[in-house]
């Protein structure tokens, strides 16, 4: 410590001499300038003049030193900014079919098949990713072919999940078409795969291989289970709903576990898996690297059935008295219980009938019964004097007595239309909402005019229904193409994305890397 301490003291005498000298020449200069000035602004900027040319002075010395470092630096701070760009989506790349949308130069390798993988890639392909669908010759997606209403055509279980999409056919059991796989793993920012547990590794297809063809590609996956006893596990929506709490808390007390219509398992995970996507890219920008996405069924479903969650641990504190069995005085289990059509974001709510109900499966309301709104409800169904009543009058009053309210209610609602319902209670903010059939939405013009429900021509089934993109950005509108027909893209792809000249791209097809194998004689 001591030795470095007088190395360091020797070095500062040698500078000062020269320090002195540009001084001395500096303030020379400076004076012959300014003669009349008065002493002390004088002194001053003797001062102010003395420090720039030593700096500059000093400057040179220590460029001439480290003109070598300044220059690794340099080379290193240009490595830094070529990394970042080459971390951004290729925006130079003119998606398919789209023009300025929120995703334009994502690519996406598209290995899904059913409805949870395809919902994902579907949606980012709204946003104007190019989703190139990968499926096997003269078979394609299974769901092709599943339910099939328009012969000869695609099924509508197909068509509903695959807009904006580009279809090739590739046999990756082929050599050739093993190559042609390893090609737009290097041309594509994102693979999407829902295939069973341990598929894509059967086909060669690991994170470690594909890393190494493309360190900058997210690998992301639907997977019925998270790692744990049962992730080798299939599942399919149902089972996806009954694992991931749902079946458990619908329905009513005293009937079957029940499985909702929405698609909560296959197209919820599938949205999930979408945000987890579009994450992993913007992080890619910082780090320009690629990583695994993984969307397990179960826990989609779950995260959608949070309230349940919220509500099994209330148990802990006592009955929860929101649930009509409160009011019934019908004792609570130790596992959250199916509660019907009660509210469960705390306000008292059910589904009451509506004039014609009878005849009408779907003529009934969902009636809410919130708070800020007693008193124009109590004047709505002519029961006036409920608004000063000590057994009616306040929320906590009502709770053990919500048949009773709700049977009111519902007397009232049974002189109206649901929609006439909706309209009176709307005037006076008290929330309701009709059942609505699938064939009064689809007959709704306003859903049209949003894009939320988008009438499509099809080449070999024709015009058809579907829904458009939920999410709307006032800055990427979306646009929904027809489904593509199988391999319908093939050639396209090669040549466009992979750059095969059109002899290379016939050279492959004539091996037979593109088409179905030929089935040998037993």
């Amino acid at each position: 410590m001591a030795k470095a301490a007088k190395k360091t003291k020797a070095k500062k005498p040698a500078r000062k001499p020269a320090a002195k000298k540009i001084v001395k020449k500096a303030a020379t200069k400076k004076a012959a300038v300014k003669k009349k000035a008065p002493a002390k602004k004088a002194l001053a900027k003797r001062k102010a003049a003395v420090k720039k040319p030593a700096r500059k002075t000093a400057a040179k010395k220590v460029a001439k030193k480290t003109t070598k470092k300044t220059v690794r630096k340099t080379r290193a701070a240009a490595a830094t900014q070529a990394t970042k760009r080459s971390a951004l989506p290729n925006v130079s790349a003119k998606p398919f079919g789209q023009d300025g949308k929120a995703l334009d130069g994502v690519r996406i390798l598209d290995f899904t098949h059913v409805q949870s993988g395809p919902t994902c890639t579907q949606l980012l392909a709204w946003f104007g990713a190019d989703v190139i669908k990968v499926e096997r010759p003269g078979v394609g997606d299974i769901t092709r072919g599943q339910l099939v209403d328009v012969k000869g055509a695609d099924s509508l279980y197909f068509t509903m999940l695959n807009h904006n999409k580009r279809s090739i056919t590739i046999d990756s059991k082929h050599k050739n078409g093993k190559k042609v796989l390893d090609r737009l793993i290097q041309e594509c920012d994102v693979l999407v795969e829902n295939f069973a547990p341990g598929a894509l590794d059967r086909m060669g297809l690991t994170w470690d291989y594909i890393h190494k063809l493309n360190p900058r590609m997210i690998v992301a996956s639907v997977k019925g289970f998270g790692p744990g006893p049962f992730e080798e596990c299939k599942v399919y929506e149902n089972v996806a709903q009954c694992t991931g709490g749902a079946a458990s808390t619908t329905g009513f007390r005293d009937g079957l576990p029940l499985v909702t219509g929405a698609q909560i398992g296959d197209s919820g995970t599938g949205l999930h898996l979408a945000l987890g996507i579009v994450t992993a890219l913007y992080q890619r920008n910082r780090t320009g690297r690629g990583q695994r996405v993984l969307a397990a069924m179960q826990d989609g479903v779950l995260n959608l059935c949070r309230v349940k969650l919220r509500d099994q641990q209330r148990l802990a504190a006592g009955p929860l008295t929101e649930y009509s069995q409160f009011g019934e005085g019908v004792p609570f289990g130790d596992a959250a219980p199916r509660a019907g059509n009660d509210s469960g974001g705390g306000q008292p709510g059910r589904i009451l009938a509506c004039k014609g109900y009878e005849s009408d499966p779907n003529a009934y309301i969902y009636f809410i019964t919130q708070a800020p709104v007693w008193e124009p409800i109590c004047d709505l169904i002519g029961a006036p004097e409920w608004k000063t009543d000590p057994d009616f009058a306040t929320p906590k009053a009502r709770l053990p007595r919500l048949n009773q309210v709700f049977e009111r209610i519902e007397a009232w609602t049974k002189t109206l239309t649901k929609f006439e319902v909706m309209e009176k209670c709307n005037a006076v903010d008290i929330p309701v909402g009709p059942i609505l059939s699938m064939k009064e939405l689809a007959e709704d013009q306003s859903l049209r005019k949003t894009g939320t429900i988008v009438e499509v021509d099809h080449p070999t089934r024709g015009k058809y229904l579907t829904v458009g993109n939920p999410i709307k950005l006032s800055d990427s509108i979306s646009d929904v193409q027809r489904s593509p027909l199988l391999g319908e893209h093939t050639d396209e792809i090669l040549t466009d994305v992979l750059g095969f000249s059109a002899e290379e791209v016939e050279g492959i097809k004539a091996s037979g890397a593109l088409s179905a194998p030929e089935k040998k004689a037993a």
